[in-house]
Formats: C-alpha cells, structure tokens, sequence
C-alpha cells in the first residue's frame, strides 16, 4: 500500500473499492492530514490507528492487525509500523524505525524530530477519528500520544505493559490517565494495574504461541546452512542501532576468544533489519572483518558463507532477519537484554545476557533510584530465580562474557533442570495472544456494523 500524495486520487483496487488518500512525504513540515471525506471500503467501516515503534512491535502489530480482521473484515488501519504491518495492511504515514530510540541521551539527542513526528501523527488520529487508536510497546512516545488522544474523546488502547515491575508500579496509574485499557504480555502485571484501578488484561504473549514447545535444532540448522555437529554460537548484540555500536565489539571479541579455544566452533548474527545489518558490518570492519561492500549482503534464507569473510578469524555467518531460527540452531546464546532473552527462553538455549547503556543515562538511572528490580532478563524476572547470568554495564567485559558462554558451549546441550523451568514458564505464557488483544479491542468500539 503505497502513499499518495493529496493532490491525487486513490486508484481503485481490484475489488472496485477507494482507500483513503494519504500524503507521500515523511516530513514533518510538509506532511498533510488524512482527507476525512475519503470514501471507505463500506460505510461505517471500523478504522484503528496503530503506532509501533521497532521490530517486536511491528511484530506484535502485524498479528493483531490480522486477529482484528478476522472480526472486522473491512476495516482499516493506519499510523506507524513496520514492514509486517504494511503487509498485513497498514497505511504506513512513518517507518517504525523512525522511533527506535533508546536511553536518556539518545531520546534527548533525538526529541525534536519525535516531537514533531507525534504532533503529526495526533493531527492525523484526529482528523480521521478512529475507533480506537492502539499504541504498540514504545511508550515514551505512545503514552503522551493516548494522553492527548483521550482527551479528545477517542479510545485508546496500550498494548504491551511498560516494566512497571521494574521502574516503580506506580507508573500504572499515570498509564490509566493515557490508555482506555491496557493489554498485558505477562501475568504478573495486571494485578500491579488493578492496585491502582486501571483496567488491565493478561492476553498471553505472541513469542510463545509462534515457537513450538519442542523447537527442532537440527531443522534450523539445516535451513540456516549450518554444520550438524559443530558447536554454534549466535550473537544477538540488539535490535536498536544504539545496542549494536554498544555490544558490537564485546560480543566480536568474546567470540574471538572461544573461537581460539573451541575447535570448529561457528558464530551466527542475524539482523533484524537493514540498519542493523548495516551497523554490524562496521562494527566488524573496525574489527578488521570484511567491510560494508562485501562483507555483509545478506541472503533472504541462508546464512552468509565464511568464505565472504576472508580476515575473519573464525566463521561468521551474518543473516538478514531469521533471528528464531538462528537461536534454535545454536548450542548456546550471547545477546542483549530485552525481548530476546524470552525468544531464547522460547527457543530453549542457554543464554548470557549483557547490556550497556550510554554512561550519563546509567548515572541518572542509579542516582535517583529509578529501577526497582535486581534482574533484567525476562526468563529471570519471570522465574524469579537466576536463569541465565547477567553482564551489565561496567561488568560488561570480552573476557567476562566469553567466561560466562565457554561452559554453555562445552555442554553441548541444555541442562534438564533449565529446559523443566524453559517449558514451564513457556506453556505459562502461551494463548491466543494476537486474537485475545483482538477481543479486548473489540469490547471497547463494539461489534461490526452488520453484526
């Protein structure tokens, strides 16, 4: 679904029907409203505004687009997202990746071009006037957007809790000021919700229905190209551009440093987009690995030969996306805090978790006592146990890491113990998660107008 400009009228699809007309530019300053009088597939057709801010999100927003279908077949979406929610139907006015920011520093470096883009984004909500606008994840910039949509009479939906288990619970009742109703991705956080009167709903979480309880290592390996007996290794250094420069050359040099100790041991990166590919390949060519022409162009379905990288001192295999598979396929993990440590938890690997955020955003974090939680990694937080070690900030080191994974990777295999709590905490977590949030959605703007 192309953008248009607003001088040109939508040509019709196959069915004979109209869109709505959107303007083509992504910039602010030119940007134009959604023409109201835009004719609708059918009269009285729901419309959901829908703003995701990076690849979980885009992921998360794509399914509910499909669930919301499902009950409303002609209805439109529109907003902020990513490739998966273009092709599942989305008009997109901004690329997600426009708000993939991260960290004090980074989002005070970047602000004037978010503001600007969520004043745009309101305008737009406003004058198409939606039946509920959903905010996926990202809500340093969501919550104010559903703060000010509200206001304006129009429904607003957060999907995905902030960690208010991690940065003080009374956070909840400010999200209540900002969303009608807030979906939960984990058990634990309606509960803290319904402390402070804010209608809050537990829907599952959409990685635990999308990864098999018994995830088949040999079958990733063999799509991903990968030898069946050599030891594997998979670096997720993060999804954020900011991640990729901070862990980059720790996770490069940690796995330089087994790959002199281990025998045939293989390293996998995939990267969940093009930035991201495009970061890591100058983190490896700072690292004297390959370079930005040739080192890194990507395959859609395999891993990338290590013949591609000639100075490299052990075999990388960068890929384009296929996180999942990547993690299935590897013996043991090394990657960055976040939604990922519960893709691995999914996935059923051991795992190492590090983190680092940019030096005057942790001092503030530590001085005015913002976090409230001594784990960071999800399967952590959710066995409230230690289930993976934890590498944060200044113990963030090559060496601590490599000390850390060495044991994983010489087990071969998973410990049972760990994989008994993996699949506990897994069928914990599992439902219908896109077509539960579908259905919370549905309560508040009511049925279909022919139902």
């Amino acid at each position: 679904m192309g953008n248009r400009e607003s001088g040109e009228q939508a040509p019709a699809p196959a069915n004979g029907k109209r869109g709505v007309r959107i303007a083509s530019t992504h910039r602010p300053g030119d940007m134009q409203f959604p023409i109201p009088d835009s004719p609708f597939p059918i009269p009285g057709a729901k419309r959901f505004a829908l703003v995701a801010g990076e690849a979980s999100g885009d992921l998360l927003g794509a399914g509910l687009i499909a669930a919301l279908r499902e009950r409303f077949p002609e209805a439109q979406f529109a907003g902020v997202g990513g490739p998966r929610m273009v092709a599942a139907g989305l008009e997109a006015w901004y690329p997600a990746e426009k708000l993939a920011v991260m960290g004090l520093v980074e989002v005070l470096r970047h602000l004037p071009g978010l503001l600007a883009i969520r004043r745009d984004v309101a305008r737009r909500v406003r004058a198409w006037q939606p039946d509920a606008f959903i905010g996926i994840d990202a809500p340093d910039f969501n919550l104010g957007l559903e703060r000010t949509l509200k206001r304006g009479g129009i429904r607003t939906v957060h999907y995905v809790s902030p960690s208010i288990w991690a940065w003080r619970q009374q956070r909840a009742a400010k999200i209540g000021r900002s969303a009608d109703r807030v979906l939960c991705l984990f058990p634990m956080e309606p509960p803290i919700y319904a402390r402070h009167g804010v209608d809050a709903r537990f829907v599952g979480h959409p990685l635990a229905d999308a990864f098999p309880l018994e995830p088949d290592r040999a079958a990733a390996r063999a799509a991903l190209g990968l030898p069946a007996d050599a030891p594997v290794l998979a670096l997720l250094p993060g999804s954020r551009l900011g991640e990729i420069a901070r862990l980059g050359a720790d996770f490069l040099a940690a796995a330089s440093q087994l790959a002199a100790e281990i025998p045939h041991l293989q390293v996998v990166a995939p990267m969940a987009n093009a930035r991201c590919r495009e970061a890591f390949a100058s983190v490896l060519a700072k690292a004297g690995i390959g370079n930005r022409e040739t080192g890194i162009a990507g395959h859609a379905a395999a891993a990338m030969p290590a013949s591609s990288f000639p100075d490299a001192p052990f075999p990388i295999h960068v890929l384009d996306g296929h996180a999942h598979e990547a993690m299935i396929a590897a013996d043991a993990i090394l990657l960055a805090s976040g939604t990922a440590t519960l893709e691995a938890m999914l996935a059923k690997r051991p795992m190492v978790v590090a983190y680092r955020i940019a030096p005057l955003t942790y001092r503030i974090v530590k001085a005015f006592g913002m976090l409230k939680t001594a784990r960071y990694a999800l399967p952590n937080v959710l066995a409230g146990r230690d289930l993976a070690p934890e590498l944060m900030q200044d113990a963030c080191t090559p060496a601590a890491l490599a000390d850390a994974i060495r044991p994983l990777l010489a087990a071969r295999a998973p410990d049972p113990a760990l994989l008994a709590e993996y699949r506990r905490l897994h069928l914990a977590l599992r439902g219908d998660a896109s077509r539960g949030a579908a259905a919370a959605i549905a309560e508040l703007v009511g049925p279909a107008a022919d139902a």
